[in-house]
């Protein structure tokens, strides 16, 4: 019997997807406890962040983009004593419903991270900002932001990713 990885159930190569990026992935999130791990654990398994914003209270918030291809964006905040006060993997529909109409496009930058892909609309006056993200474990999906020719928040929406009908 001659298998390859396309008769393998989607379920299963989502898993197994997981698994490897799981084991591959050089950050070790798990080695790193909020209160104890300090900006330099953080940079040793990161690297350089992809932006660095101001945070709260003088700590600042690294920002370790995973799009296009991935399905998070890590916000890591570094409080004013060096040591890691949180890890937060901001896409996710919690986060998403933070976004409302009238916001900032740098707002949204700050809370979401680098999209996976910008599209100006010149002829309907708007630019939509996407990040692919997973609902659930295997359910890849696309989040968008619609801003107006003023950079703010019009709209969002939530859509299958159009890649998951293309792998089939």
């Amino acid at each position: 019997m001659n298998t390859t990885w396309r008769n393998l159930p989607r379920w299963l190569l989502a898993g197994l997807l997981a698994l490897l990026l799981a084991a591959c992935d050089p950050q070790n999130i798990s080695e790193l406890e909020e209160g104890m791990s300090t900006e330099a654990d953080v940079r040793e398994r990161f690297g350089v962040p992809e932006a660095v914003w101001d945070g709260p209270d003088g700590a600042q918030v690294y920002e370790y983009n995973r799009q296009p291809a991935g399905h998070t964006n890590y916000m890591i905040t570094i409080g004013p004593d060096g040591k890691m006060t949180a890890l937060r993997q901001v896409l996710n529909p919690r986060t998403f419903a933070q976004v409302q109409p009238g916001m900032m496009m740098e707002d949204v930058r700050r809370m979401l991270g680098k999209p996976m892909k910008i599209t100006p609309y010149a002829l309907k006056r708007e630019t939509h900002y996407d990040w692919r993200f997973m609902d659930g474990a295997t359910e890849s999906k696309i989040f968008t932001v619609v801003f107006d020719p003023e950079m703010r928040v019009v709209s969002t929406l939530t859509v299958r990713d159009p890649e998951e009908d293309r792998n089939r």
